[in-house]
């Protein structure tokens, strides 16, 4: 898969092309992408995923606060198991956003991605405002000579699956919930960092995880079961997010122990699956039983993963 991230730098070839945030590239996206790639296999036509960064509303909404289920490095990784031929981070601007509808056709889709056949959503708007719809494209398709294949209602269905719906179930700890709608294991990719090594006094050595985009949507603070790929090999885990209130924290970590591993991880950088949610972050009366409570974790977690797999 080819990637452009550059104005002026795309595929010169006639293409097939889909547009969107994509943000989880979730099982509804999925459907789209594998019909893009058909299209193009059927057509000769380049396949082309085109999609925007920064998300518009970082760009348009003053203090936005959204979070998205991957950076975009991450959306890049997921993109590419598809077979995509190209995929084109179109960067999104205020200047971007005040091109008209004709514009961004012209500009983008025909002199940038030389576009014959064009896969999109029955309710797909665009242009400035997103004033435009699919109608209005499909004018233009007549206009400059390319084809818009229309996603039916009832076919977005599972795209109505929708990353808002993933964003509220990860944000309320209903980690199973996201990961059927996702088709992939929910993750969190970062780097090692020192932590204050209570952990390792008790017994429960973790490895810190220190996510550098702001965006990036973490899960309700609780307990969770994670998988990890290390040295090429799975290893399990169990991860608290929280603010570790047992010894007066008040900033959020990601701390992740790994069972079965005896290594020095700092800075490296891990990806982290997210796999079940175990319970809430507690307070506990002593270290004592904040020990006891994780051996519990432990236990729970092993089980789990005993059935997992």
């Amino acid at each position: 898969m080819e990637l452009h991230k550059k104005p002026h730098t795309y595929t010169k070839n006639p293409s097939v092309i889909t547009i969107g945030t994509f943000d989880g590239v979730h099982i509804g996206h999925q459907k789209i992408i594998k019909r893009l790639v058909a299209v193009g296999q059927q057509a000769n036509l380049e396949s082309v995923v085109l999609t925007f960064f920064p998300h518009p509303r970082m760009v348009l909404q003053k203090n936005s606060d959204i979070k998205l289920l991957n950076t975009i490095d991450e959306r890049q990784e997921l993109l590419s198991a598809f077979g995509l031929e190209t995929l084109v981070i179109k960067p999104f601007t205020k200047e971007f956003s005040k091109l008209s509808a004709q514009e961004y056709v012209k500009t983008v889709l025909i002199d940038e991605l030389n576009a014959k056949h064009i896969i999109i959503g029955y309710d797909h708007h665009f242009g400035k405002n997103r004033s435009a719809n699919i109608d209005d494209l499909k004018t233009f398709g007549e206009l400059f000579n390319f084809k818009v294949e229309e996603i039916s209602a009832q076919d977005i269905k599972d795209v109505a699956v929708s990353s808002t719906k993933i964003r509220n179930a990860i944000a309320s700890g209903a980690i199973d919930t996201a990961n059927s709608y996702l088709g992939y294991n929910y993750y969190m990719t970062g780097i090692v960092i020192k932590g204050k090594g209570l952990g390792k006094q008790i017994h429960f050595p973790t490895a810190n995880i220190a996510i550098e985009e702001p965006y990036k949507l973490i899960p309700k603070n609780g307990v969770y079961v994670t998988r990890t790929v290390i040295n090429n090999v799975f290893v399990y885990g169990m991860m608290n997010i929280g603010t570790n209130p047992t010894v007066n924290g008040t900033k959020q970590s990601i701390e992740v122990h790994f069972f079965n591993l005896n290594q020095d991880l700092y800075h490296q950088t891990l990806k982290v699956e997210v796999l079940q949610r175990l319970r809430d972050e507690h307070k506990f009366e002593s270290i004592k039983l904040l020990k006891r409570q994780l051996e519990k974790d432990k236990k729970s977690a092993l089980s789990f993963i005993e059935s997992y797999e």
